[in-house]
C-alpha cells in the first residue's frame, strides 16, 4: 500500500447542489432589512420578461439557482430530488453531459415560460424544478419498470418511475390548460409553471431519444438514417464485410500490466472502498493473488 494517493475531484452533481445552496443563502442574505438594494439581486438573476427585454439572456440560466425565500420547501425539494437522480445518472451520462443536460432543460424551460408569459406583467419565474423533472424523465426512460416501495399513512405503496412520468406530465397538462394558459388562479395561491415543466420534461425525453445514443453525431448513422427501412436492409450485407471491425481477444497481460492494473485498483479502494469496484476489477485482483509473488 502507498502512502500518497491522487486526491479526487469534487464531482459535478456536488458543484450544482453547492451552487443551488449558495444562491439561496445569498437570497436571503440580501433580503436583510440593513442591506440597501437587496431586491436587485433577485432582479438582476430571476427570468422575467422585462429582463429579457433590456437583454439580460443569462437569466434563462441563473434563474435555476435562485428560489422562492418564503416557501422553503422549493428549495429543499430541488436539493433533494437532484442529489438522487444525480447518483443515479451522472455515472450513466458522466458529469460533461449531466450539467448540459442541466443547462439544456433551464434554458428551454425558461424561453418556454416567457413565451407564455410576454407582456403579461412583471411576474418573476425561478427555480431548478423544470430541470429536474427532465432529469427523471431521462431516468425513468432508462429504468421504467424499477419498482419503489415505500409506506403511505400506514398502505404500502408501489410506483414505477413511468407512471410517475406520466403523473407529471398529466399534471403539467392541466396546469397549462385549465389555469395558466387561460391566467386563472391555483388554489391556495399556488404558483406552478406548467409550461416551463412540460418544456424541461419535453427536453428530457428529446435528449434520451436522440442525442443520449450519440447516432447524430456520427456521418455514417445519419446517412443510415435518412434511408428509408426496406433501403436500410438491403444496404446490410450477408456476410462480413473486409472493413467490418471484429472483435480479438486482448493479448494476455504480462506481470507487469497485473501489477499497474493492481496499484491502480488498490488507490480506488483507498479513496471510495471496496463496494465501488466493478466486477471485472474484482475478478483481476482474484487473479494477481496467483499470478504475483507475495512480498
Amino acid at each position: 500500500m502507498r502512502e500518497e494517493y491522487r486526491q479526487e475531484r469534487t464531482s459535478a452533481l456536488t458543484w450544482l447542489i453547492s451552487a443551488i445552496i449558495a444562491g439561496f443563502v445569498l437570497q436571503l442574505i440580501m433580503e436583510a432589512s440593513w442591506i440597501r438594494g437587496g431586491s436587485r439581486f433577485e432582479e438582476v438573476l430571476g427570468l422575467t420578461t422585462g429582463g429579457l427585454s433590456h437583454g439580460w439572456f443569462w437569466t434563462l440560466l441563473t434563474h435555476a439557482f435562485l428560489h422562492s425565500t418564503s416557501f422553503i420547501v422549493h428549495v429543499l425539494v430541488s436539493v433533494l430530488a437532484l442529489y438522487f437522480l444525480g447518483r443515479e445518472l451522472v455515472p450513466m451520462l458522466g458529469p460533461r453531459r449531466f450539467l448540459a443536460l442541466f443547462g439544456a432543460a433551464t434554458i428551454v424551460s425558461g424561453a418556454a415560460w416567457t413565451a407564455l408569459h410576454w407582456g403579461t406583467g412583471t411576474e418573476m419565474h425561478l427555480g431548478a424544478t423544470a430541470a429536474i423533472e427532465a432529469m427523471f424523465v431521462v431516468f425513468a426512460c432508462f429504468f421504467p419498470n424499477q419498482e419503489t416501495r415505500f409506506l403511505v399513512l400506514f398502505f404500502p405503496v408501489t410506483l414505477k418511475p413511468k407512471h410517475v412520468a406520466y403523473a407529471l406530465v398529466a399534471a403539467g397538462l392541466i396546469g397549462f390548460f385549465c389555469y395558466e394558459l387561460p391566467g386563472n388562479t391555483l388554489p391556495f395561491d399556488l404558483t406552478f409553471s406548467s409550461s416551463a415543466h412540460l418544456a424541461g420534461m419535453l427536453t428530457g425525453y428529446l435528449y434520451y431519444r436522440f442525442v443520449h445514443d450519440g447516432r447524430w453525431f456520427r456521418s455514417e448513422d445519419r446517412a443510415e438514417m435518412a434511408l428509408p427501412r426496406w433501403m436500410q436492409s438491403l444496404r446490410k450485407p450477408a456476410g462480413p464485410s473486409p472493413t467490418e471491425r471484429i472483435d480479438v481477444p486482448p493479448p494476455p497481460m504480462t506481470r507487469e500490466d497485473i501489477r499497474a492494473e493492481v496499484d491502480r485498483i488498490l488507490d480506488k479502494i483507498n479513496s471510495q472502498g471496496f463496494g465501488a469496484l466493478t466486477p471485472e476489477e474484482r475478478r483481476v485482483l482474484d487473479e494477481a493473488r496467483d499470478v504475483l509473488p507475495r512480498r
